[in-house]
């Protein structure tokens, strides 16, 4: 199957994303007033001709570096997670596997590296299957300037680095990611990730591709925070 569906092992994201549930490094800043979970403190500046005074362009710049509730978020997330890994392919028995994940939180809580890692079945020099060591690893944050959360993907099976761009629906629990995966040169794939918070101990990860114009859910993984 396609393997760089794998690299899904993420996300988060997140996720996730997908995504983070050990602490900030040092207590993120707390707003003044409550705000949305999908919109920083702040506004991005506003387009302008006229020279900006140096001044009130430090201060903005000060307000949109401090930690949000958008932050908390991921920072809910950190951890360590055992994951369930379930690959699909239309035609085929799901392939299971398991692994683990670890997130953590840098630069005083304002983004949260995943280090992921698995085993999956692929096929040999012989053409048989082996076992594959899998390692994966995420960095997801939110951007008060683009007011979206933010995650890349880099893993041992590829030279490329995916970006996303989500944000989060505090009504269902749920981030949503899309990007573009290229994976034969000039080929590249619409896909989607969810991430779905269950409760503190548990969520889920499902990841979608568009082929064809049709969008098909290809891995889906359910995460357990160890204990």
């Amino acid at each position: 199957m396609n393997t760089r569906i794998i690299s899904a092992l993420i996300a988060p994201v997140a996720i996730a994303s997908i995504a983070s549930l050990a602490f900030a490094q040092t207590p993120a800043p707390q707003p003044t007033a409550p705000t949305t979970v999908t919109s920083p403190v702040v506004s991005a500046p506003a387009t302008t001709t006229a020279s900006p005074n140096e001044a009130e362009m430090m201060k903005q710049m000060m307000e949109l570096a401090k930690l949000t509730e958008n932050h908390k978020l991921l920072a809910d997330l950190a951890g360590s997670w055992s994951t369930s890994v379930k690959m699909m392919e239309p035609g085929k028995e799901p392939s299971v596997s398991k692994g683990s994940v670890t997130f953590k939180s840098i630069m005083n809580g304002r983004y949260f590296i995943g280090d992921h890692t698995g085993s999956m079945k692929m096929p040999g020099a012989d053409g048989k299957m082996k076992d594959f060591a899998f390692k994966g690893m995420s960095i997801d944050g939110y951007d008060n300037v683009k007011q979206k959360f933010i995650s890349s993907w880099i893993d041992n099976m590829g030279t490329g680095i995916f970006t996303f761009e989500g944000t989060y629906d505090p009504a269902t629990k749920t981030f949503t990611y899309t990007g573009e995966m290229e994976m034969p040169p000039g080929m590249k794939t619409p896909v989607r990730s969810v991430i779905k918070i269950t409760d503190k101990n548990h969520h889920t990860f499902e990841w979608y591709e568009n082929r064809g114009g049709q969008e098909m859910k290809t891995l889906e993984i359910n995460y357990t925070r160890k204990k």
